[in-house]
């Protein structure tokens, strides 16, 4: 059984039709303005191309630290299922783990604080099959900005650097 749109054709097919859609009504009065308010719009519009755009949002960078836990489960599960979950997620910089918890810290690119928090909390859940992930659950999230990571390292109190990256017991 085929599912598509009534009178669509299979894809690949070279009977595929464009449609157009046709202009407002008032499309052909573009032709009325008179060339006083030409010049203002143009204008309007160099003002507006040399101001910075306050409505294009810059992402940041945010490093996450996150902590999982649950019930035991054999070290050499815990540390592949991890190499996945660094595989599959290519901007983990490094994991600790034991037999019943783990911590994951990474890099994200995100919006702003709550757009990085939302994607660090669905992390574990999304790869836990992929990764085949312990069924451990979330206990601890920290989102920072790269700033204040920065400037925890200098002043000593911080989290120690994700140095060596990749998978190791605690």
């Amino acid at each position: 059984m085929r599912r598509a749109r009534p009178g669509a054709h299979p894809r690949g097919t070279a009977e595929r039709a464009l449609t157009s859609v046709e202009a407002g009504a008032d499309f052909d009065d573009i032709d009325d303005i008179d060339e006083e308010s030409a010049k203002d719009t143009r204008a309007r519009g160099r003002e507006a191309a040399a101001e910075p755009e306050a409505e294009m949002e810059v992402s940041k960078l945010w490093h996450i630290t996150l902590s999982v836990s649950g019930r035991e489960a054999p070290l050499k599960e815990v540390r592949r299922a991890l190499e996945q979950l660094a595989h599959d997620h290519p901007f983990l910089l490094t994991s600790r783990y034991a037999n019943d918890h783990a911590e994951i810290r990474y890099w994200e690119e995100a919006r702003d604080l709550h757009d990085a928090a939302a994607v660090a909390l669905r992390l574990w859940g999304e790869h836990r099959q992929s990764a085949q992930l312990p069924p451990w659950e979330i206990v601890g999230l920290e989102v920072i900005d790269r700033e204040t990571y920065h400037q925890r390292i200098a002043e000593g109190y911080g989290p120690p650097p994700a140095a060596p990256v990749g998978v190791h017991p605690y």
